[in-house]
């Protein structure tokens, strides 16, 4: 968490928590004829010592009442088919890019988009204004996400991240490390609740623990969210001008910068070709552009003249050749919204075959 807003900010960021709730209550109607045997039921943490002793130690160190967060944990359960979700791949999955763009670059999802565009035309280009994002990186990200707020999930978000917390999967490779994550999802929800004075059980979002359009977890509702529509509250869920504002918030906030390109056309010079150095920092972009196509990298008009740093992005396609990127810094930003290439890509990619399909019905 970064240090807490002093002062001004202090009224927007209570007035973001109140909302909280708010919005994500207002979700789609989630579970019908729930019954035992139903993936969204199972056993309560209530009977859980290692759950009610990190109850007691969150209630300390947030001063809260250690009654209430016991009772608010105690009744979340632990969903076997939310751990099954986040287990990884089978080794030896090859990834495919081609496959995983297909899922969302496409007709329904781009109608969907041209309509949500032009819908909100005015506030998209407002968020631009103020926040330096293109409307078509907004667009791509809440059509990736929740194909406009069509799908938003339909699990507790409290039995979700309490799941994610205490019985995250051991398999997984970062088990520890993401379980320590979703601890501190489950512990900004339960604070942010408590504020609001809301029911901890009425909000649903993914089998992450993701709410509204943009999919946002806790700690990025209490950081990002914002009222862009002026109503005094935020909402994710119903409001499609306070998602372009805080989705564009995020962005801001996670330094992207105005005008850079996402990525460039990159080949390769076999002579000079040194592609495990190239690929060893991921997609952090790393080098200049010198020091890019001294490693044998090939780049072409303005990407020459670009100014940061660049990262090569591989993009496997199974048994088929894999393609490739220059990331820039702006690319980088994307993927913090969800921490995959393939997953940028796809997003950067509907934004701009939606783009097409408006600047084509508007016949220029």
């Amino acid at each position: 968490m970064r240090p807490a807003l002093k002062s001004l900010l202090v009224i927007a960021t209570m007035a973001a928590l109140a909302a909280f709730a708010g919005t994500a209550h207002a979700q789609k109607p989630g579970r019908k004829n729930v019954n035992a045997a139903s993936p969204y039921r199972g056993e309560p943490y209530a009977a859980r010592e290692e759950a009610m002793q990190w109850a007691e130690d969150m209630a300390s160190r947030r001063g809260m009442d250690p009654g209430w967060v016991r009772a608010a944990l105690g009744r979340a359960q632990m969903l076997p088919l939310v751990a099954r979700l986040m287990q990884p791949a089978p080794n030896g999955t090859a990834k495919n890019w081609q496959a995983y763009r297909s899922r969302f670059v496409e007709p329904v999802r781009i109608a969907a988009g041209l309509k949500f565009w032009n819908d909100n035309e005015a506030t998209l280009a407002r968020a631009e204004r103020e926040f330096g994002v293109p409307p078509e990186i907004v667009v791509g990200i809440i059509g990736v996400e929740t194909l406009y707020g069509q799908h938003m999930g339909n699990f507790r978000v409290i039995d979700a991240l309490a799941t994610l917390s205490f019985d995250f999967p051991a398999s997984h490779p970062r088990a520890a490390e993401r379980a320590k994550y979703f601890r501190g999802e489950l512990e900004q929800f339960l604070v942010t609740q408590r504020v609001t004075n809301a029911d901890p059980l009425r909000p649903l979002g993914s089998y992450a623990g993701a709410m509204g359009m943009p999919q946002f977890m806790p700690s990025s509702w209490s950081r990002w969210a914002i009222d862009f529509d002026g109503d005094l509250r935020v909402d994710l869920a119903g409001s499609p001008a306070d998602v372009i504002g805080s989705v564009a918030n995020y962005f801001k906030g996670y330094g992207w910068q105005p005008g850079m390109p996402t990525h460039y056309p990159v080949s390769f010079n076999p002579e000079t070709l040194d592609k495990d150095a190239l690929l060893a920092p991921d997609i952090l972009p790393t080098f200049s552009v010198e020091s890019f196509t001294a490693k044998g990298a090939v780049l072409s008009g303005p990407a020459l003249e670009h100014p940061g740093p660049l990262a090569l992005i591989e993009l496997q396609n199974g048994d088929n050749p894999p393609e490739y990127v220059a990331g820039t810094e702006n690319f980088y930003v994307v993927t913090r919204y969800n921490w995959s290439s393939y997953y940028a890509m796809a997003v950067i990619e509907l934004g701009r075959a939606v783009k097409a399909a408006r600047t084509a019905e508007r016949g220029s």
